[in-house]
Protein backbone atom coordinates (compact mmCIF):
# COMPACT_ATOMS: atom_id res chain seq x y z
CA UNK A 1 0.00 0.00 0.00
CA UNK A 2 2.43 2.34 1.00
CA UNK A 3 4.56 1.77 -2.17
CA UNK A 4 1.59 2.52 -4.73
CA UNK A 5 0.97 5.69 -2.99
CA UNK A 6 4.95 6.70 -3.07
CA UNK A 7 4.58 6.04 -6.48
CA UNK A 8 0.93 7.92 -7.42
CA UNK A 9 2.89 10.92 -5.53
CA UNK A 10 6.08 10.59 -7.26
CA UNK A 11 3.68 10.69 -10.86
CA UNK A 12 1.91 13.67 -9.41
CA UNK A 13 5.09 15.46 -8.50
CA UNK A 14 6.62 14.57 -11.92
CA UNK A 15 3.93 16.76 -13.68
CA UNK A 16 3.74 19.19 -11.74
CA UNK A 17 8.01 20.15 -11.58
CA UNK A 18 9.68 22.03 -14.27
CA UNK A 19 12.23 20.43 -15.78
CA UNK A 20 15.90 21.09 -14.03
CA UNK A 21 17.71 22.33 -16.91
CA UNK A 22 15.80 26.05 -16.90
CA UNK A 23 16.88 26.36 -13.80
CA UNK A 24 19.57 28.76 -13.06
CA UNK A 25 22.72 26.85 -11.85
CA UNK A 26 22.93 26.17 -7.75
CA UNK A 27 26.07 28.14 -6.48
CA UNK A 28 26.85 30.48 -9.62
CA UNK A 29 24.89 33.24 -8.43
CA UNK A 30 27.13 33.47 -5.00
CA UNK A 31 30.37 34.83 -6.03
CA UNK A 32 31.61 34.49 -2.09
CA UNK A 33 31.39 30.99 -2.57
CA UNK A 34 34.08 30.75 -4.87
CA UNK A 35 36.44 28.45 -3.01
CA UNK A 36 34.94 25.46 -1.76
CA UNK A 37 35.03 25.20 1.97
CA UNK A 38 35.81 22.22 4.12
CA UNK A 39 33.95 20.55 6.71
CA UNK A 40 34.07 23.07 9.66
CA UNK A 41 30.30 24.72 8.60
CA UNK A 42 27.97 26.71 10.10
CA UNK A 43 24.27 25.95 9.10
CA UNK A 44 21.64 28.35 10.68
CA UNK A 45 18.52 26.44 10.75
CA UNK A 46 15.12 28.82 11.71
CA UNK A 47 12.04 26.62 12.05
CA UNK A 48 8.63 28.33 12.28
CA UNK A 49 7.09 27.31 15.55
CA UNK A 50 6.58 24.64 18.01
CA UNK A 51 2.84 24.07 18.40
CA UNK A 52 3.12 21.27 16.02
CA UNK A 53 5.20 18.47 17.55
CA UNK A 54 7.04 17.89 14.25
CA UNK A 55 9.48 20.83 14.12
CA UNK A 56 11.27 20.07 17.50
CA UNK A 57 10.34 16.27 17.16
CA UNK A 58 11.77 15.45 14.00
CA UNK A 59 12.92 18.62 11.59
CA UNK A 60 15.45 19.56 14.14
CA UNK A 61 17.32 16.75 15.03
CA UNK A 62 16.74 14.64 11.77
CA UNK A 63 18.81 17.66 10.15
CA UNK A 64 21.49 18.21 12.77
CA UNK A 65 22.21 14.54 12.61
CA UNK A 66 22.79 14.92 9.36
CA UNK A 67 24.54 17.94 8.63
CA UNK A 68 26.71 16.44 11.59
CA UNK A 69 27.62 12.64 9.20
CA UNK A 70 28.13 15.09 5.97
CA UNK A 71 30.73 16.99 7.58
CA UNK A 72 32.19 14.39 9.91
CA UNK A 73 31.00 15.73 12.86
CA UNK A 74 32.59 18.95 12.06
CA UNK A 75 29.50 21.14 11.31
CA UNK A 76 27.97 23.36 13.57
CA UNK A 77 23.83 24.25 13.78
CA UNK A 78 22.93 27.36 14.98
CA UNK A 79 19.43 27.18 15.62
CA UNK A 80 16.18 29.09 16.44
CA UNK A 81 12.73 28.27 16.55
CA UNK A 82 10.44 31.97 15.60
CA UNK A 83 7.56 30.53 17.46
CA UNK A 84 4.44 31.82 15.20
CA UNK A 85 6.03 35.24 14.77
CA UNK A 86 7.00 36.50 11.53
CA UNK A 87 8.56 39.43 13.06
CA UNK A 88 10.45 37.43 15.69
CA UNK A 89 11.81 35.43 12.35
CA UNK A 90 13.25 38.49 10.85
CA UNK A 91 15.39 39.27 13.47
CA UNK A 92 16.88 35.74 14.05
CA UNK A 93 17.32 36.16 10.49
CA UNK A 94 19.89 39.49 11.17
CA UNK A 95 21.63 37.36 13.77
CA UNK A 96 22.19 34.78 11.76
CA UNK A 97 23.92 37.20 9.18
CA UNK A 98 25.86 38.56 12.28
CA UNK A 99 26.84 35.28 13.17
CA UNK A 100 28.41 35.01 9.89
CA UNK A 101 26.19 31.45 9.07
CA UNK A 102 27.72 30.09 5.98
CA UNK A 103 24.65 28.56 4.91
CA UNK A 104 20.56 29.39 5.87
CA UNK A 105 18.12 26.63 6.19
CA UNK A 106 14.62 28.81 6.52
CA UNK A 107 10.69 27.42 7.18
CA UNK A 108 8.78 30.80 6.57
CA UNK A 109 6.49 31.77 9.17
CA UNK A 110 5.21 34.44 6.25
CA UNK A 111 6.31 33.53 3.13
CA UNK A 112 6.33 36.85 2.37
CA UNK A 113 7.45 38.48 5.10
CA UNK A 114 10.58 36.24 5.07
CA UNK A 115 11.48 38.03 1.23
CA UNK A 116 13.24 41.15 2.69
CA UNK A 117 15.51 38.43 5.32
CA UNK A 118 16.22 36.36 2.51
CA UNK A 119 17.74 39.36 0.41
CA UNK A 120 19.40 40.22 3.36
CA UNK A 121 21.17 36.91 3.84
CA UNK A 122 21.96 37.04 -0.33
CA UNK A 123 23.47 39.94 0.03
CA UNK A 124 26.02 39.39 2.84
CA UNK A 125 26.74 35.92 0.53
CA UNK A 126 24.63 33.35 2.98
CA UNK A 127 22.78 31.17 0.15
CA UNK A 128 19.01 30.17 1.54
CA UNK A 129 17.42 27.18 1.41
CA UNK A 130 13.44 26.87 1.58
CA UNK A 131 12.71 24.09 3.88
CA UNK A 132 9.00 22.92 4.07
CA UNK A 133 7.30 25.97 2.77
CA UNK A 134 8.50 28.00 -0.20
CA UNK A 135 9.41 31.23 0.63
CA UNK A 136 9.70 34.07 -1.69
CA UNK A 137 13.01 35.90 -2.23
CA UNK A 138 16.18 35.07 -4.05
CA UNK A 139 16.62 31.32 -2.46
CA UNK A 140 18.75 29.18 -3.73
CA UNK A 141 17.05 25.78 -3.43
CA UNK A 142 13.65 24.23 -2.07
CA UNK A 143 12.64 21.31 -0.30
CA UNK A 144 9.52 19.97 0.61
CA UNK A 145 6.74 17.79 0.25
CA UNK A 146 4.01 17.60 -3.16
CA UNK A 147 1.64 20.22 -1.27
CA UNK A 148 -0.97 19.49 -3.82
CA UNK A 149 -0.83 15.78 -3.40
CA UNK A 150 -1.02 16.10 0.12
CA UNK A 151 -4.36 17.43 -0.28
CA UNK A 152 -5.62 15.64 -2.69
CA UNK A 153 -4.42 12.73 -0.61
CA UNK A 154 -6.70 14.12 2.06
CA UNK A 155 -9.80 14.93 -0.30
CA UNK A 156 -9.76 11.33 -1.83
CA UNK A 157 -9.45 9.85 1.62
CA UNK A 158 -12.49 11.92 3.44
CA UNK A 159 -14.51 10.84 -0.24
CA UNK A 160 -13.43 7.30 0.89
CA UNK A 161 -14.63 7.54 4.42
CA UNK A 162 -18.05 9.05 3.42
CA UNK A 163 -18.75 6.04 1.35
CA UNK A 164 -22.40 6.28 -0.50
CA UNK A 165 -22.89 9.55 1.88
CA UNK A 166 -20.33 11.67 -0.54
CA UNK A 167 -23.57 13.61 -2.49
CA UNK A 168 -23.32 16.87 -4.17
CA UNK A 169 -26.11 17.69 -1.17
CA UNK A 170 -24.10 16.06 1.76
CA UNK A 171 -22.37 19.08 3.91
CA UNK A 172 -18.90 19.12 5.33
CA UNK A 173 -16.65 21.61 6.66
CA UNK A 174 -13.67 22.34 5.46
CA UNK A 175 -10.93 23.91 7.99
CA UNK A 176 -7.81 24.62 6.26
CA UNK A 177 -4.81 26.28 7.21
CA UNK A 178 -3.01 29.71 7.78
CA UNK A 179 -3.34 32.06 4.57
CA UNK A 180 0.53 33.23 5.65
CA UNK A 181 1.52 29.36 5.15
CA UNK A 182 1.63 29.32 1.10
CA UNK A 183 1.57 25.27 1.40
CA UNK A 184 -1.85 25.86 3.51
CA UNK A 185 -3.41 27.06 -0.25
CA UNK A 186 -1.58 24.51 -2.18
CA UNK A 187 -3.34 21.56 0.51
CA UNK A 188 -6.90 23.57 0.17
CA UNK A 189 -6.31 23.46 -4.15
CA UNK A 190 -5.21 19.83 -3.77
CA UNK A 191 -8.45 18.61 -1.69
CA UNK A 192 -11.10 21.28 -3.53
CA UNK A 193 -9.96 19.10 -6.71
CA UNK A 194 -10.62 15.89 -5.25
CA UNK A 195 -14.20 17.39 -3.19
CA UNK A 196 -15.58 20.18 -5.41
CA UNK A 197 -18.85 18.94 -7.24
CA UNK A 198 -18.85 15.65 -5.28
CA UNK A 199 -19.69 17.43 -1.66
CA UNK A 200 -21.26 20.35 -0.87
CA UNK A 201 -18.59 22.81 0.97
CA UNK A 202 -20.99 24.22 3.79
CA UNK A 203 -18.35 26.06 5.95
CA UNK A 204 -15.07 27.15 4.69
CA UNK A 205 -12.36 28.39 7.03
CA UNK A 206 -8.47 29.47 6.76
CA UNK A 207 -7.67 28.53 10.53
CA UNK A 208 -5.61 31.76 11.80
CA UNK A 209 -2.01 30.44 12.80
CA UNK A 210 -2.76 26.98 12.30
CA UNK A 211 -4.12 26.91 16.35
CA UNK A 212 -5.99 23.92 17.09
CA UNK A 213 -7.67 26.29 19.44
CA UNK A 214 -9.18 28.50 16.22
CA UNK A 215 -10.06 25.34 14.38
CA UNK A 216 -11.82 24.57 17.54
CA UNK A 217 -13.96 28.10 18.10
CA UNK A 218 -14.49 27.72 13.97
CA UNK A 219 -15.89 24.23 14.31
CA UNK A 220 -18.10 25.35 17.12
CA UNK A 221 -19.26 28.10 14.66
CA UNK A 222 -19.68 25.71 11.70
CA UNK A 223 -21.63 23.43 13.87
CA UNK A 224 -24.33 26.54 15.28
CA UNK A 225 -24.60 27.23 11.53
CA UNK A 226 -24.93 24.10 9.59
CA UNK A 227 -26.43 21.93 13.01
CA UNK A 228 -24.68 19.32 14.36
CA UNK A 229 -26.37 16.43 13.02
CA UNK A 230 -26.12 17.70 9.20
CA UNK A 231 -22.40 17.46 8.59
CA UNK A 232 -21.28 14.54 7.62
CA UNK A 233 -17.45 14.94 7.29
CA UNK A 234 -14.65 17.23 7.84
CA UNK A 235 -11.43 18.05 6.29
CA UNK A 236 -8.91 19.26 8.64
CA UNK A 237 -5.87 20.40 6.74
CA UNK A 238 -3.66 19.26 9.91
CA UNK A 239 -3.53 16.87 12.84
CA UNK A 240 -3.23 19.74 15.63
CA UNK A 241 -6.45 21.44 13.96
CA UNK A 242 -7.93 18.01 14.21
CA UNK A 243 -7.70 17.67 17.76
CA UNK A 244 -9.58 20.93 17.97
CA UNK A 245 -12.13 20.23 15.70
CA UNK A 246 -13.04 16.59 17.48
CA UNK A 247 -12.78 18.23 20.92
CA UNK A 248 -15.67 20.68 19.39
CA UNK A 249 -17.63 17.52 17.71
CA UNK A 250 -17.42 15.94 21.10
CA UNK A 251 -18.48 18.92 23.08
CA UNK A 252 -21.56 19.58 20.95
CA UNK A 253 -22.83 16.03 21.04
CA UNK A 254 -22.20 14.81 17.39
CA UNK A 255 -22.46 10.93 17.02
CA UNK A 256 -21.16 8.95 15.97
CA UNK A 257 -18.30 11.43 14.62
CA UNK A 258 -17.80 11.81 11.37
CA UNK A 259 -14.88 11.26 9.30
CA UNK A 260 -12.05 14.03 10.22
CA UNK A 261 -8.64 14.04 8.02
CA UNK A 262 -5.23 15.36 8.97
CA UNK A 263 -1.74 15.43 8.48
CA UNK A 264 1.97 15.46 10.13
CA UNK A 265 1.35 11.68 11.40
CA UNK A 266 1.68 13.39 15.02
CA UNK A 267 1.44 10.91 17.85
CA UNK A 268 -1.95 11.99 19.29
CA UNK A 269 -3.53 12.09 15.81
CA UNK A 270 -2.09 8.48 15.22
CA UNK A 271 -3.69 7.46 18.61
CA UNK A 272 -7.37 8.88 17.38
CA UNK A 273 -6.96 7.02 13.98
CA UNK A 274 -6.36 4.18 16.34
CA UNK A 275 -9.90 4.58 18.73
CA UNK A 276 -11.59 5.55 15.46
CA UNK A 277 -11.83 9.58 16.60
CA UNK A 278 -10.18 10.63 13.44
CA UNK A 279 -10.39 9.11 9.84
CA UNK A 280 -6.99 9.73 8.43
CA UNK A 281 -3.59 11.81 8.79
CA UNK A 282 -1.19 12.66 5.82
CA UNK A 283 2.40 10.61 6.30
CA UNK A 284 5.19 12.81 5.36
CA UNK A 285 8.40 11.10 5.54
CA UNK A 286 10.48 13.77 7.90
CA UNK A 287 14.12 11.87 7.39
CA UNK A 288 14.34 11.98 3.81
CA UNK A 289 13.04 15.78 3.64
CA UNK A 290 15.81 16.96 6.32
CA UNK A 291 18.28 14.68 4.61
CA UNK A 292 17.94 16.63 1.84
CA UNK A 293 17.82 20.33 3.09
CA UNK A 294 21.03 18.97 4.87
CA UNK A 295 22.40 18.05 1.55
CA UNK A 296 21.90 21.00 -0.24
CA UNK A 297 22.82 23.02 2.98
CA UNK A 298 26.12 21.66 2.92
CA UNK A 299 26.79 21.64 -1.01
CA UNK A 300 25.75 24.93 -0.99
CA UNK A 301 27.78 25.90 2.21
CA UNK A 302 31.02 24.54 0.54
CA UNK A 303 30.40 26.29 -2.72
CA UNK A 304 29.12 23.29 -4.45
CA UNK A 305 26.37 22.69 -7.26
CA UNK A 306 23.40 20.73 -6.48
CA UNK A 307 23.13 18.79 -9.79
CA UNK A 308 22.92 15.80 -8.06
CA UNK A 309 20.58 16.24 -5.33
CA UNK A 310 18.16 18.35 -7.53
CA UNK A 311 16.76 17.22 -10.60
CA UNK A 312 13.44 19.47 -10.48
CA UNK A 313 12.91 23.07 -10.07
CA UNK A 314 10.00 25.23 -9.21
CA UNK A 315 9.02 28.48 -9.59
CA UNK A 316 7.80 30.88 -6.10
CA UNK A 317 6.35 34.28 -6.67
CA UNK A 318 9.32 35.88 -7.02
CA UNK A 319 12.45 33.47 -7.99
CA UNK A 320 12.41 31.31 -10.98
CA UNK A 321 14.11 27.86 -12.04
CA UNK A 322 14.67 27.11 -8.00
CA UNK A 323 16.35 23.74 -7.57
CA UNK A 324 14.07 21.58 -5.73
CA UNK A 325 13.05 18.17 -4.13
CA UNK A 326 9.44 17.58 -3.45
CA UNK A 327 8.96 14.17 -1.30
CA UNK A 328 6.11 11.88 -1.81
CA UNK A 329 3.43 11.44 0.88
CA UNK A 330 1.13 8.76 2.29
CA UNK A 331 -2.57 8.38 2.84
CA UNK A 332 -2.04 7.01 6.97
CA UNK A 333 -5.13 5.12 8.19
CA UNK A 334 -5.74 2.27 10.61
CA UNK A 335 -4.15 0.28 8.05
CA UNK A 336 -0.98 0.98 7.63
CA UNK A 337 0.31 2.42 10.78
CA UNK A 338 2.73 -0.42 11.25
CA UNK A 339 3.98 -0.22 7.51
CA UNK A 340 4.41 3.69 7.78
CA UNK A 341 4.94 5.35 11.37
CA UNK A 342 6.33 2.11 13.20
CA UNK A 343 8.20 0.92 10.25
CA UNK A 344 10.49 4.22 9.46
CA UNK A 345 10.88 4.74 13.66
CA UNK A 346 8.77 8.13 13.70
CA UNK A 347 7.11 6.15 16.54
CA UNK A 348 7.33 2.71 19.04
CA UNK A 349 4.14 0.35 19.14
CA UNK A 350 4.45 1.52 23.23
CA UNK A 351 4.70 4.93 22.45
CA UNK A 352 0.63 4.89 20.34
CA UNK A 353 -0.25 1.77 22.14
CA UNK A 354 -0.28 2.93 26.02
CA UNK A 355 -2.56 1.47 28.29
CA UNK A 356 -5.30 4.28 27.47
CA UNK A 357 -4.93 3.04 23.55
CA UNK A 358 -4.22 -0.81 24.52
CA UNK A 359 -7.54 -2.24 23.36
CA UNK A 360 -7.98 -0.08 20.29
CA UNK A 361 -4.40 -1.12 19.34
CA UNK A 362 -5.61 -4.96 19.53
CA UNK A 363 -8.69 -4.31 18.02
CA UNK A 364 -7.24 -3.64 14.88
CA UNK A 365 -4.25 -5.62 14.96
CA UNK A 366 -1.65 -3.56 16.00
CA UNK A 367 0.47 -5.21 18.69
Amino acid sequence: MRRAAFAVAAGAMAVSLAACGSADEAGDSDSTKSAAKGDAIKVGLLLPENQTARYEKFDKPLIEKKVKELTNNKGEIVYANAKQDATTQSQQVDTMITNKVDVLIVDAVDSKAIANGVKKAKDAGIPVVAYDRLAEGPIDAYTSFDNEEVGRVQGKALLTALGDKAKPSAKIVMMNGAVTDPNAALFKKGALSELEGKVDIAKSYDTKEWKPENANANMEGAISAIGKNNIVGVYSANDGMAGGIITALKAAGVTPLPPVTGQDAELAGVQRIVSGEQYMSVYKPYPQEADVAAEMAVALAKGEKLDSIAKDSVDSPTTKGVPSVLVPVVSLTKDNINDTVIKDGIYTLDEICTAKFKAACDKIGLK
